[in-house]
């Protein structure tokens, strides 16, 4: 079978191209032949498929010219549309999987693959569907305010970057892709990877289209795990902003004597993080800096156990299953997909969102309790191996491939 797979970024930039990126050696591991179209930019893996991608858009340049331009391009991209049209006529892949595309390729592509009747699957990793600023966050705060589409409150809030101007363009994209265009309907399938993002897209609007549940995986066998109390360190690994509840677990970890928390990553609340730490007089916080591939790892074998203090609906974190198949529990919020993954007392534990205290009396437990430390890091490890593989990841993708191209056909 020729997949065609889509994604605007074509480097380890987050978690979705993680999923981006696994699921195609998947594929050309069971002997599929792979497409690619994505975004030319300096930090791009090399592809035979480079010449078709679309030329790199920063939303960050500043300028009157370059905000026109990158505004049209957000809205209805014609440029993605002629080059992936090319790559369709060389290519006549049997089926196309995007992922995000967003913005930098824009849902005109759409189109273009209805335009060549190719069946079409859609990964989602976040709320853009339904919400303009795709977190669902306003001012640090959960809001549901565009619930039955109404997205003319993202202008009413102002929710993107405190910006007028890009919370109208954003607002004007939402009603322009799913009032007046309806894009989303050429989709044959959705996959969701939490069964909370589906719950909540529907009560938000939308509804009516097949939705079907697939976890993120991993490739189990890069992970080597170690068992219970390596080290005297507990981790958060991930984004430095302040969704992540970060400043949450600082309070929680305030005072804990013989433990140090390790903050792995980079972000725009990294500064107040740093002089929080200062100011309050916390000294057993260690801020690493960004880690990735064998030194995230090795990082975290040599640690008790994993923190995810988000704030934010959480849709399924690859940082969760990285540390399960590492053989480390989790002590999660509770929010979002986060519990369908942490299970109380089975493969971590759970606290209430943005709760310090609630937070610190389940790290206190575990840290009394090592022996449930590598029982649930075993039972998450197990999981991982055995819901969470790859083997199973893409027998269900091929059934949902089948599935899209049945759907299409009739």
């Amino acid at each position: 079978m020729k997949i065609l797979l889509i994604n605007k970024f074509f480097y380890q930039k987050g978690g979705a191209e993680t999923i981006f990126l696994n699921t195609a050696k998947i594929l050309e591991n069971q002997g599929h032949k792979v497409i690619f179209f994505s975004m030319k930019h300096e930090k791009n893996l090399r592809s035979e498929y480079e010449k078709y991608f679309v030329s790199n858009a920063n939303y960050e340049k500043k300028g009157f010219k370059n905000a026109i331009i990158h505004s049209i391009r957000l809205l209805y991209s014609f440029q993605a549309r002629e080059r992936i049209e090319r790559l369709i006529a060389a290519e006549k892949p049997d089926v196309a999987h995007l992922h995000n595309i967003y913005h930098q390729i824009s849902p005109s592509i759409l189109h273009s693959l209805n335009k060549f009747n190719i069946p079409i699957v859609m990964t989602l990793h976040d709320y853009k569907l339904s919400c303009a600023q795709y977190l669902m966050m306003v001012k640090n705060k959960i809001c549901e305010a565009c619930i039955n589409n109404t997205y003319y409150h993202c202008f009413l809030k102002n929710c993107i970057g405190d910006s007028r101007a890009k919370s109208l363009l954003n607002t004007i994209e939402m009603y322009f892709h799913h009032d007046i265009l309806h894009i989303y309907d050429l989709v044959d399938y959705f996959i969701s990877p939490s069964n909370f993002l589906k719950e909540e897209i529907e009560k938000m609007g939308f509804s009516g289209r097949k939705i079907i549940i697939l976890s993120n995986m991993l490739r189990v066998e890069e992970y080597l795990p170690k068992w219970g109390c390596q080290g005297k360190s507990i981790i958060y690994f991930g984004r430095l902003s302040r969704e992540k509840g970060l400043l949450t677990l600082l309070e929680a970890v305030k005072g804990i004597k013989n433990i140090t928390l390790k903050i792995m990553g980079e972000g725009p609340l990294r500064i107040s993080l740093e002089a929080k730490t200062r100011y309050d007089g916390i000294s057993n916080v260690i801020f690493a800096g960004y880690k990735a591939g064998d030194e995230l790892k090795n990082t975290i074998q040599d640690s008790l156990f994993i923190v995810l203090p988000s704030q934010c609906y959480e849709n399924n974190p690859l940082s969760i299953l990285e540390a399960f198949a590492l053989g480390k529990p989790v002590v999660g919020a509770r929010i979002g997909g986060i519990p369908e993954l942490v299970k109380d007392g089975k493969t971590g534990l759970t606290f209430k969102a943005g709760d310090a205290t609630d937070l610190k009396a389940k790290i206190d437990y575990l840290l009394s309790n090592p022996d449930k430390i590598e029982e649930m890091g075993r039972n998450a490890r197990v999981f991982v191996e055995q819901e969470l593989n790859a083997e199973k990841h893409y027998s269900r993708l091929m059934e949902i491939y089948k599935l899209a191209i049945e759907r299409h056909r009739n």
